[in-house]
């Protein structure tokens, strides 16, 4: 686990698991929407599950780039590829495009079916989780790596998909370990959502100590 604030265009391995990762999110957001006929399904299903157990049988180890959650890093430039929200690498991340503007993150984001609650409209947990990790990220602007304490999420309108929507965050104060976040997300002029978190500093010694315990089935 490390942070490498390194910015320039991923070259290599890292380049290739991109475009893999992209690759898997375009499949499974068609997938959601496919009404390819039982054969093509199963010739489809036949030739994901020889890939699949290819990986599983390959190399496994892979160095982490950066961190998986935003609010490990302690600096909001990080590298999050493994990020379920914001990662790259990651096929299940949408995912959201963060920028620091002054004192405040914002994030564009533009959520595909395969997020879908309401129908048209992004499922809750899928708001609330996006929030966690912009508030995640807006935190870190104070140098201290935290966890989420607490996280309020008011839901004012339903939140659209297939549209860029934006989240806005800030740090408010800081009481101790203590750091209290707000933000917004915009469908336009339109507030769909408000939040409010806490998080707790942790040392950097009890992320280490978590990722050394960590592993993969």
């Amino acid at each position: 686990m490390h942070w490498n604030p390194d910015e320039r265009p991923p070259e290599g391995q890292r380049a290739a698991l991109h475009r893999l990762a992209n690759a898997l999110r375009r499949t499974i957001v068609a997938l959601m929407d496919s009404n390819a006929p039982e054969e093509e399904l199963n010739a489809a299903a036949e030739s994901a599950e020889r890939f699949a157990e290819r990986l599983e049988q390959g190399p496994r180890g892979r160095a982490l780039w950066g961190y998986a959650e935003s609010a490990l890093s302690g600096n909001p430039s990080g590298f999050f590829d493994n990020s379920p929200l914001l990662g790259h690498g990651n096929p299940i991340a949408p995912p959201i495009l963060p920028r620091i503007t002054g004192n405040e993150i914002e994030a564009t984001v533009t959520f595909p079916v395969t997020y879908e609650g309401p129908p048209g409209h992004v499922h809750g947990g899928f708001v609330a989780a996006a929030f966690d990790e912009v508030l995640g990220l807006v935190q870190s602007m104070t140098g201290e790596p935290g966890m989420t304490g607490t996280l309020i999420v008011r839901y004012r309108r339903p939140t659209p998909l297939h549209k860029e929507v934006l989240l806005r965050g800030r740090v408010d104060r800081v009481e101790g370990r203590k750091i209290f976040t707000t933000g917004e997300l915009y469908d336009g002029d339109t507030l769909c959502a408000e939040a409010e978190g806490i998080f707790i500093s942790v040392g950097r010694a009890r992320f280490q100590s978590m990722a050394e315990v960590r592993e993969i089935p």
